[in-house]
């Protein structure tokens, strides 16, 4: 116990005062939105009357919503600065939940979705560029690891509470939400630093304009595009954990939704729990090598639930694909932080977002479509080939010299750059 502890405060002190402070402040409001988004369905449904439908058609222009507010955020993350944009982020999130909970009427609320989609999702960018900007490319990686760890361990904690809380009422579901995203302001204000790249000296500040037509610059980097794509059919893979797995374990093989939790569980704990190792493991090897191998485990993961029908499998199952996820998320958001021009952090990241939205705005409707009038098992046949397709995408970025460098490679060049420039 006492060597376990040892090496927790040789890790805490591996890394800035101020990365930990976004990461503490990251963590409250998280727990705030774990409060409320497991019991969000649920309020819609009984608060509105409504059916899943209509539910499904809230999430899909959320879904549009963020993204447009992603590509906005991103562009003022660049020119305006990351403290900045993650205060009016956490400011509007505080002020949209306790709307969202005193609305009565399903069209104000689905306005309101969307407003807030737009607004609150300008915030992404800017912390994923400020944990950039932070850290050495060599600990970038653990950084997004170490990010996914505390939003995990918020998922496990926040929808325990927020259980006791809508109990008693929805509306304190939304209250705290909106406290916590407050104090999340707060404790950004006061305590963090802005970490945007200054101007050169006789540098002129961009234009309106020549910030969103950038974006336009990203869109030309072929080797990030093709990443892209291939991101977004892992993706279009990984989101089914969350959309349309609960419906065919309940539908197919009578998996209650107690069943459905305890898999979810399972895959937030093995996060919390193995995240930060597995990634520290991984700082010596070519992160597009990894990245295939990432998709590699979602494939077989998520094809197994085509081919298994006992528990003891699905949790198999779960545990494979998590392995998968483990490997994919920290490494991505490391080497879109590299791709990126350090004055267009913001601009890649907001791009890189598509790779997460664009699946969710298509994935649960087509893998509805083939729920209702296919054999259900095609889902998981095709996730298993969309992951096969990701695998072969990544290789063939691997072949051609992209993310060929290890992370600790891209420090070492990082530093030599950085001494010769002194």
């Amino acid at each position: 116990m006492r060597q376990r502890m040892g090496q927790m405060r040789h890790i805490f002190r591996e890394y800035p005062r101020q990365f930990w402070v976004l990461i503490g402040a990251s963590f409250i409001d998280r727990v705030g939105g774990a409060l409320l988004f497991p019991f969000f369905t649920l309020y819609i449904t009984a608060r509105f009357g409504v059916g899943m439908t209509t539910v499904g058609l809230i999430f899909g222009l959320f879904a549009i919503s963020s993204m447009v507010g992603s590509t906005i955020g991103g562009g003022l993350t660049d020119r305006w600065g990351r403290k900045k944009m993650i205060i009016f982020g956490l400011v509007t999130s505080a002020a949209a939940s306790v709307y969202l909970g005193l609305v009565d009427d399903i069209r104000i609320f689905a306005l309101m979705a969307v407003l807030v989609g737009l607004l609150v999702d300008t915030a992404g960018p800017a912390q994923q560029a400020m944990v950039a900007d932070l850290l050495p490319a060599r600990q970038r990686a653990d950084g997004y690891a170490i990010q996914r760890v505390m939003n995990n361990l918020a998922v496990v904690i926040g929808p325990a509470i927020g259980g006791f809380m809508a109990a008693y009422s929805y509306l304190l579901l939304f209250i705290g939400d909106a406290v916590t995203s407050a104090l999340t302001a707060i404790i950004v204000y006061l305590k963090l630093d802005e970490t945007k790249p200054k101007l050169e000296a006789g540098e002129k500040p961009e234009s309106w304009l020549q910030t969103y037509r950038r974006y336009l610059q990203a869109l030309r980097d072929r080797p990030f595009v093709v990443f892209l794509l291939a991101s977004m059919l892992a993706t279009l893979v990984y989101i089914q954990l969350d959309t349309t797995l609960a419906v065919y374990l309940r539908d197919v093989h009578g998996v209650p939704p107690q069943g459905y939790g305890w898999l979810l569980s399972l895959n937030a704990l093995m996060v919390v729990l193995f995240q930060f190792a597995i990634t520290r493991r991984l700082r010596p090897y070519p992160p597009m090598l990894m990245l295939a191998a990432a998709a590699g485990f979602l494939a077989v993961g998520f094809g197994l639930f085509g081919l298994v029908n006992t528990y003891v499998f699905f949790i198999a199952a779960v545990a494979i694909l998590t392995i998968g996820e483990m490997i994919m998320v920290p490494v991505a958001q490391a080497l879109v932080a590299k791709m990126a021009p350090e004055d267009m952090r913001g601009r890649y990241m907001a791009v890189y977002g598509f790779s997460w939205g664009l699946p969710f705005v298509i994935g649960p409707t087509a893998a509805g479509l083939v729920m209702d009038y296919l054999d259900p098992r095609w889902v998981w046949y095709a996730a298993f080939g969309l992951g096969c397709a990701a695998v072969v995408i990544f290789l063939g970025l691997y072949r051609a010299g992209v993310g060929t460098a290890s992370m600790e490679v891209a420090l070492r060049d990082e530093t030599n750059s950085e001494d010769s420039n002194a």
